[in-house]
């Protein structure tokens, strides 16, 4: 209140309304400052963690993708194994395999 007094006394009833409009518009100003500062780091915060879940649905994928073809390679070594390393090799052509058994009838 004392305040009130000693500022009324030293600017005078007519600059008090203007002093208290400035004063008003400068405090304004300086929360849309803030609010617009916060804004702008939430929006990085929330860049970084959208680059962080790409980054890690990546690599879940990379490491998928590198475990099914260790397991296709394991497959085929099995299928070696089993079968003997022809296992992938071309069927043979059925015409030669005819002219082989007419050479051997004759």
């Amino acid at each position: 209140m004392l305040i009130m007094v000693v500022v009324l006394l030293l600017f005078g009833g007519k600059k008090l309304p203007e002093l208290a409009r400035g004063l008003g518009k400068g405090i304004r100003e300086f929360k849309d400052a803030s609010e617009g500062v916060k804004r702008e780091i939430h929006r990085n915060i929330n860049a970084v963690d959208i680059v962080d879940d790409v980054k890690s649905t990546f690599n879940d994928t990379m490491t998928s993708t590198t475990s099914s073809t260790t397991a296709a390679t394991s497959t085929a070594s099995l299928q070696e194994q089993m079968y003997g390393s022809d296992y992938n090799a071309q069927p043979a052509d059925p015409e030669t395999d005819k002219t082989e058994l007419e050479k051997n009838n004759i």
